[in-house]
């Protein structure tokens, strides 16, 4: 068995990154992040993390419903080298001995495919003149007719409703919006909050789903017990992403990961937004040092 760390070839990475991040990008960078009880980072005497090696796994690209060049044109290791640079700031350095490596990193990204806008869902136009009609067989007298279409209306509203909120819900989960405890989107939690003084965080939070996003997704496993022993066992992950509207997968990269790297290995305890600040991330060149093999028996 082999260690699949780059595009099936199995590669360590080395060295880091250069690349200056670019002008224009804008919205809200949302981050979470979770840990397993069984994870924890060694200290040094002053408190700072100890460095931990890695080594990348190509979880993939999971596409989108949009045709986007500064997504779809990037391959793994166009994404790898600009997450290896916020990793470092963090001590999570490539490795070099798979003996001596603690951790797999997963990476996935892609675009979340979305709910149309109501004007444009065929279930919600249907309701809209369900109701019209309504008024006018009222207005007629035709009141037995009316009651008829009207019901039959609100059944085309309840069932857009459904198909609206399995698939916010779906993307609340994978962007890491809502937790296992806790979410605002598509719960009933979140519909209570959506109709008091705080529900502007509900709503804010659910217009946010209801874009494309752009997004990226770190699984980090036990890199010892995946190569050895063929188990799986996440240690932590890290869930971030921005709106694609008015953006660029390729140019909002950097800056998403920078901001999301001061909670890789730290649980965030739910949702974390806040909007991007321009500014550099320095990166170097990538070189392999090889495939990682099966150990000896």
């Amino acid at each position: 068995m082999k260690a699949y760390l780059l595009a099936g070839c199995g590669m360590l990475l080395a060295a880091l990154p250069s690349a200056r991040a670019a002008d224009g990008v804008n919205g809200v960078t949302a981050v979470s992040s979770r840990v397993s009880k069984d994870y924890v980072r060694a200290r040094f005497p002053d408190g700072s993390f100890q460095p931990e090696s890695y080594a990348f796994g190509e979880g993939g690209n999971w596409g989108g419903e949009i045709k986007d060049a500064t997504i779809d044109n990037l391959k793994f290791i166009d994404v790898a080298r600009v997450i290896a640079a916020p990793l470092a700031g963090q001590k999570y350095l490539p490795a070099r001995d798979p003996n001596k490596t603690r951790l797999l990193i997963m990476v996935y990204w892609g675009t979340t495919a979305v709910p149309p806008p109501y004007e444009e869902d065929t279930m919600y136009r249907n309701y809209q003149q369900d109701i019209e009609e309504y008024r006018i067989l009222l207005s007629e007298g035709a009141v037995d007719e009316a009651d008829s279409v009207y019901y039959a209306g609100l059944e085309q509203l309840n069932m857009a409703n459904q198909v609206r909120d399995r698939l916010d819900y779906k993307n609340a989960k994978m962007l890491g919006y809502n937790t296992e405890s806790s979410g605002l989107i598509a719960t009933d939690y979140g519909a209570q909050l959506g109709h008091t003084a705080l529900g502007v965080e509900q709503r804010d939070q659910v217009a946010e789903i209801e874009e494309n996003r752009y997004f990226v997704v770190l699984m980090a496993y036990d890199f010892q017990l995946t190569w050895k022993q063929k188990k799986h066992k996440l240690l932590w992950e890290t869930r971030f992403s921005i709106s694609e509207h008015r953006n660029a997968f390729d140019k909002a990269l950097p800056l998403m990961a920078q901001y999301a790297s001061k909670y890789f290995g730290q649980a965030t305890d739910g949702i974390l937004r806040t909007r991007v600040q321009e500014g550099h991330v320095d990166i170097g060149d990538l070189k392999s040092l090889g495939e990682v093999d099966e150990p000896k028996k």
